[in-house]
């Protein structure tokens, strides 16, 4: 099962790699790591995705609350969360009815042509992965110069936050 978490940190040096060698040391794999300072410059918020069964989940959170930089965290996946990630591609974009067609494809999915050349665009969309896996599908790998991806975020749905 998909687990998203996101963790209130000190802003020190060797918080993430803590984080990160609790993963390790366990053998457990990290699927998508985003990290950045917060409101505070003192605190960041990690947001991790791994997957693995509940029991697995229920020590990792045991495990990172141990961790002296860890404030708070709290697993996206038990109350609604809005969760996104943005995605930047270049697209091999040669001839007229090419670039309509790629054009029209972004268009559809909501994202926004960002650069053009002569024989690429760069697209940048934002979305649940699935929508942007879709969209790579689409595109077709032939075409797909590079991608890439930031991973996941998350923040939980209403009035309640994850604050230090």
């Amino acid at each position: 099962m998909r687990h998203t978490i996101a963790i209130l940190l000190e802003n020190a040096a060797g918080s993430l790699s803590r984080v990160a060698g609790l993963f390790s040391a366990r053998a457990y794999n990290i699927e998508s790591l985003s990290v950045a300072p917060t409101e505070d410059p003192t605190v960041s918020r990690l947001t991790l995705v791994t997957r693995g069964s509940p029991e697995m989940l229920e020590q990792i959170v045991k495990q990172l609350n141990k961790l002296i930089d860890v404030i708070r965290l709290v697993d996206l996946n038990e109350g609604q969360a809005i969760e996104r990630e943005l995605l930047l591609i270049k697209i091999r974009a040669i001839g007229a009815e090419q670039r309509a067609e790629i054009a029209r494809l972004v268009e559809i999915y909501g994202g926004r042509i960002v650069d053009v050349t002569d024989s690429s665009y760069i697209v940048e969309m934002t979305g649940a992965g699935e929508k942007l896996d879709a969209f790579i599908d689409t595109v077709s790998t032939r075409r797909i110069l590079e991608v890439v991806r930031s991973g996941a975020l998350g923040i939980l749905r209403g009035t309640k936050a994850l604050r230090a």
